[in-house]
C-alpha cells in the first residue's frame, strides 16, 4: 500500500513500509519500550526485534483519504506502568509521523507482548 499526495509542484508517494520504520524507529525511542516484537503464530513464541527489522512490529494501514492506522506490538520493560508506556508510544508516534507524512493518523493500536528486565 501506498500514500499519494498532490501538491503544486507534482505528485509525493509514500509506502507504507516506510512508514512502519519511521513509526518503529520513533517508538523505540519512547521511554519504557524495551523495543518491538514479531509473534510466531505457529508456536506462540514472541521474537525481540531491533535494528532494521523493527517495520515488522509494526503493521500499517492506509484508509479512505489516506488515514493511516497503526499497530504496534511491543515488548516493555520490567517496573513500569504499561498504560502510560502505551499513552506515550501512542502520542509520540501520533506527532511524529504527522509532521512526517502530513497525514492524519486515524488510530495507533498498542499490543503489549512481553516485559523484559532492562540491564
Amino acid at each position: 500500500m501506498k500514500i499519494e499526495l498532490e501538491t503544486s509542484n507534482g505528485e509525493v508517494i509514500i509506502e507504507s513500509e516506510v512508514i512502519a520504520q519511521f513509526a518503529g524507529l520513533s517508538a523505540i525511542e519512547c521511554f519504557g519500550i524495551v523495543g518491538m516484537a514479531t509473534v510466531n503464530v505457529k508456536d506462540g513464541f514472541v521474537k525481540l526485534l531491533r535494528g532494521d527489522s523493527v517495520s515488522k512490529g509494526v503493521n500499517v494501514t492506509i484508509g479512505e483519504n489516506n488515514s493511516i492506522a497503526i499497530d504496534f506490538h511491543i515488548v516493555v520493560a520490567y517496573g513500569v506502568s504499561i498504560s502510560t508506556v502505551a499513552e506515550n508510544l501512542m502520542s509520540t508516534v501520533r506527532y511524529k509521523v504527522e509532521e512526517f507524512t502530513s497525514m492524519q493518523v486515524e488510530t495507533i493500536n498498542v499490543f503489549v507482548e512481553g516485559v523484559r528486565v532492562i540491564d
